[in-house]
């Protein structure tokens, strides 16, 4: 769902319902802050975590510089070499604004060797039950 005026905040949860190969599945998704003052207490919820989506921004190059942290982040905490992670290139509908290209968001996705997705939350949104549905 597309919130005009998102507030990023310490964290926010909430239940996604969606049906995937004929089966009903419940979500529960936790978006954490991407702001390293927080890093323990994400590592915590990547502890519980099955799936993880690295979302960021392509108007913001922050958010996409980021991603390779918190993709070694959650192999860390999982002690795993790899784990079901699905990168997102989120706010596609800001085309004036975009920094970072789908080219660029697919490079990093093949060097980290993850799926890809780009996304908008906002009506009508893009993308955003596939990138459930690819995450599951």
């Amino acid at each position: 769902m597309f919130v005009a005026d998102y507030d990023p905040t310490i964290e926010d949860s909430y239940i996604q319902h969606t049906c995937v190969d004929d089966e009903f599945c419940i979500l529960d998704v936790l978006d954490t802050a991407g702001q390293e003052e927080f890093s323990a207490m994400r590592e915590q919820y990547m502890r519980k975590g099955d799936g993880f989506m690295i979302v960021y921004s392509v108007t913001d190059p922050n958010s996409f510089k980021n991603v390779p942290n918190f993709f070694t982040q959650i192999l860390r905490v999982k002690d795993r070499d790899e784990y079901p992670i699905l990168l997102v290139a989120n706010k596609v509908d800001l085309v004036h604004l975009r920094k970072i290209s789908e080219s660029e968001g697919r490079a990093m996705a093949n060097r980290l060797n993850l799926p890809y997705m780009e996304t908008s939350a906002k009506d009508p949104p893009q993308n955003i039950d596939g990138a459930f549905h690819e995450d599951m």
